[in-house]
C-alpha cells in the first residue's frame, strides 16, 4: 500500500494524535543518559565516547513499546536526542549515538547500531518494557542504519538477536541504496548509485519485520530519496513481502519530513497494537 499524505490530512493526523495523548493514563517518565552499550576489553576511547544511548521511559508502566531512534547527519555528524513528539505517549524512546565516518569506516557504524538495538533487547526488561515490542527507527542516516540492521540479519546475530524479532522498522527518508558516505569512503561520487551488501535493497526478502518506508515529497527530497524507497517498496512486493508500506509526506522536504512522520509513527504503532 502506498499513501500520499496531503497537507490537510497531515494537519488532522497531527491534531488527532496530539489530542489522543490526553486520553492516556498518567505516567512518571524518567531518563537515563549516556549508557555505554558496547562491552569488552578492546573498547577504544572513541567507542567509549560515542557508543552511548539515552533511555526515556514510563517508570510506572509495564510491557510498553520502545522505539530505538538513530539520529541523522550523513554518518559524519549528529547527536542523539529524544523527539519531543514521542514524549508522554506511553512508550519508551532510546536515542543512540554511534561512531562517525572519517574516524571509522563502514561497517563499524552499522555494527554500533546493531549493538545498541541488541542492548535494548537484552536490557529493556530491567525498565519493565517488553522485548517483544521493540521498534527501530531513525531519520536520514539513522533510517539507513535502521534498515540495514533490520534487513541484513547477520549484524544482530553477532549480538545474539534475531532481526525478525523487531516489531517494526520505520525508517524516515533513509537510503535504500548504498549510503553516499559509504560510497565516499571508497571514492565513489554521490551521483553514482550502488547496490551492494551495504544497501538495504540488497536484502529484499519476503520474511522481514513490518517495514514502513516514510519519505518527504518526491519533488523536494534529496538525492532521489523518494524514488529509491519506492523501488524498495516495489521489489519487496515482487519478493512476496506482504508487510512493506510506503508513505510520502506531501509538501515536506528532507529536513522537515519528520514533523508529520513522528505522529504517523504513533498511528502505525496503534494499528499494530503496540500502543
Amino acid at each position: 500500500m502506498k499513501m500520499k499524505q496531503s497537507l490537510l490530512a497531515l494537519f488532522f493526523l497531527v491534531v488527532t494524535t496530539s489530542f489522543s495523548a490526553y486520553a492516556q493514563d498518567a505516567a512518571d517518565y524518567q531518563t537515563k543518559s549516556d549508557i555505554l552499550y558496547r562491552e569488552g576489553s578492546e573498547l577504544t576511547d572513541y567507542m567509549k565516547e560515542r557508543c552511548r544511548l539515552d533511555i526515556y521511559y514510563p517508570a510506572n508502566k509495564t510491557d510498553y513499546t520502545t522505539i530505538v531512534w538513530f539520529h541523522g547527519g550523513g554518518i559524519t555528524g549528529g547527536e542523539k536526542f529524544i523527539p519531543d513528539e514521542w514524549k508522554n505517549k506511553g512508550i519508551a524512546v532510546v536515542a543512540v549515538n554511534y561512531r562517525l565516518s572519517q574516524k571509522v569506516k563502514c561497517p563499524e557504524y552499522i555494527e554500533d547500531a546493531a549493538a545498541a538495538v541488541a542492548w535494548v533487547f537484552h536490557h529493556i526488561d530491567e525498565y519493565n518494557g517488553s522485548a517483544e515490542k521493540i521498534v527501530v527507527s531513525g531519520h536520514s542516516a539513522g533510517g539507513y542504519l535502521a534498515s540495514m540492521i533490520g534487513l541484513d540479519k547477520h549484524y544482530l546475530e553477532a549480538f545474539g538477536v534475531d532481526a525478525d524479532s523487531i516489531a517494526a522498522l520505520v525508517p524516515f527518508s533513509g537510503h535504500t541504496i548504498t549510503h553516499f558516505t559509504v560510497r565516499a569512503e571508497r571514492g565513489i561520487p554521490g551521483t553514482q548509485p550502488i547496490v551492494d551488501e551495504y544497501a538495504p535493497l540488497y536484502f529484499v526478502r519476503a520474511d522481514t519485520p513490518p517495514l514502513y518506508l516514510i519519505t518527504g515529497d518526491r519533488d523536494l527530497e534529496m538525492l532521489g530519496r523518494y524514488e529509491e524507497n519506492a523501488y524498495m517498496w516495489r521489489m519487496m512486493k515482487v519478493a512476496g513481502n506482504k508487510h512493506t508500506y510506503l508513505y510520502e509526506m506531501d509538501g515536506f522536504d528532507h529536513g522537515s519530513m519528520p514533523l508529520p512522520a513522528y505522529p504517523l509513527t504513533l498511528r502505525i504503532l496503534n494499528e499494530l497494537g503496540l500502543r
